[in-house]
């Protein structure tokens, strides 16, 4: 899949580095024996933009895959783009990975085929959509952004462009996941009625203790592009620390939709209805306050729809994290720790070939670089991205505002509120724009 370098002069950005970074475990280039390495033509070339903790382990992933070669990585913070080139030309055996401080360059490249973007939340709609216009396939980490607008401009930016799109919400591609939604999906638990779905909120604390006052970049940083369509405000440690910069509102809408979208995810693979039904939606949260910290802390969620399916979503200091689904002739229960179902016959059933498949995934790199080459969609469509984060941005303006609200999914659009109806955009600075 390469396709013939076209050299270009590209502008000197004075682009940095920052705190020094862990990075991903070295795979052996011998790992690619001669014999088993594919011909050049069949090879995707993909570029790392981010690659802070989420871009370093999924580097691990697609290292390990031997029809793609990792060519670039970017990064605002220049020891961690330096120490990310290192693994990728010790995992490869040369000194052939470039790297760029910012993300247009890597996308003026015609011989990438693919960008695997790991940046901030509020930078994802940006480079999505840019990569897409650029001809560019991705795997883009979870939510697709910070607002249902920007969410829904790159699902429709994906489909105009024909470009395909892996989300991070890997979760699709292990097998007790699918076995639980398969299970919903077909009927194996009779008319499902009640869905509980939940993930950690409280239990991520900011990190950074010190002043709050404005205080110099460090070196190698670029601040100006990090902080890029947020907010102009000045360069504080607090600002960027990890979990630190999950936990503030001009960066991310926070946990109720950042690790909300995993298992609002799973509810919506299982039970479509959630993602595709109208409903009303009422939520309570309370919000952190230390520091920078802005954003939701825990909440309680009802997604009430017709026909009398209910989906609970909460913060799993009040619920089992994970998504449970309930119905008229049992249950099961996913979570990263594992399945359980009641009864416990379920966990043993044995599909039948009339059963709605859900996929055949067993890794989510993988899956990603072969609907590359069939242009079909991934485990992970950006369909299904959109409906996960939006589940979880939608909960969060139910919540803002303190009023139950009414959703229409065919319109995208809440019933009778405008003031639900502004929330569902965010304004961007700093001259950026969709």
């Amino acid at each position: 899949m390469h396709r013939k370098l076209n050299r270009r002069t590209f502008l000197g950005y004075s682009v940095a580095a920052g705190a020094a970074a862990a990075v991903p475990t070295i795979i052996p280039a011998s790992v690619w024996g001669a014999e088993d390495a594919p011909p050049p033509s069949e090879t995707v070339s993909v570029a790392f933009i981010g690659v802070g903790g989420m871009g370093r382990h999924n580097l691990k992933d697609f290292l390990l895959q031997k029809d793609c070669r990792v060519v670039a990585v970017c990064d605002v913070y220049r020891d961690r783009r330096e120490a990310t080139k290192a693994v990728i030309d010790e995992a490869y055996g040369d000194q052939g990975c470039a790297m760029y401080g910012d993300f247009r360059e890597v996308l003026a490249r015609e011989d990438i085929d693919a960008v695997a973007i790991a940046v901030q939340d509020h930078w994802h709609a940006l480079i999505a959509t840019a990569a897409a216009k650029a001809g560019k396939d991705m795997y883009c980490e979870k939510p697709l952004g910070v607002s249902f607008e920007e969410s829904q401009t790159i699902r429709n930016t994906i489909r105009e462009t024909k470009r395909v799109l892996q989300t991070g919400t890997w979760q699709r591609s292990l097998e007790h996941f699918q076995r639980g939604c398969t299970l919903a999906r077909n009927g194996y638990l009779g008319k499902i009625h009640t869905l509980e779905v939940a993930a950690p909120g409280p239990s991520y604390v900011p990190k950074y203790d010190g002043p709050l006052d404005p205080q110099p970049a460090p070196e190698g940083f670029d601040w100006a592009m990090w902080r890029g369509p947020a907010p102009d405000k000045p360069y504080n440690p607090g600002r960027v620390a990890w979990p630190d910069w999950y936990l503030i509102w001009d960066y991310c809408v926070g946990f109720i939709c950042n690790w909300g979208v995993h298992n609002l995810d799973q509810a919506n693979w299982g039970c479509p209805e959630v993602g595709t039904q109208p409903f009303e939606l009422e939520c309570r949260a309370d919000y952190r306050n230390k520091g920078f910290t802005d954003n939701v802390n825990g909440w309680d969620a009802t997604f009430t729809y017709p026909g009398g399916l209910k989906m609970i979503f909460k913060d799993s200091d009040k619920l089992l994290q994970g998504c449970r689904f309930i119905g008229e002739e049992g249950w099961v229960h996913v979570c990263r720790q594992g399945i359980t179902a009641e009864p416990e016959s379920l966990l043993t059933v044995e599909f039948k070939e009339s059963d709605v498949p859900l996929t055949d995934s067993t890794n989510h790199a993988a899956n990603f670089l072969a609907c590359m080459k069939t242009r079909n969609d991934p485990v992970s469509s950006v369909d299904s991205a959109h409906i996960a984060t939006s589940l979880g941005i939608l909960a969060d303006i139910a919540a803002r505002l303190e009023q139950k609200v009414a959703w229409d999914p065919a319109a995208e659009r809440f019933v009778d509120n405008d003031a639900a109806n502004a929330m569902l955009h965010r304004d961007m600075h700093n001259g950026w724009e969709l």
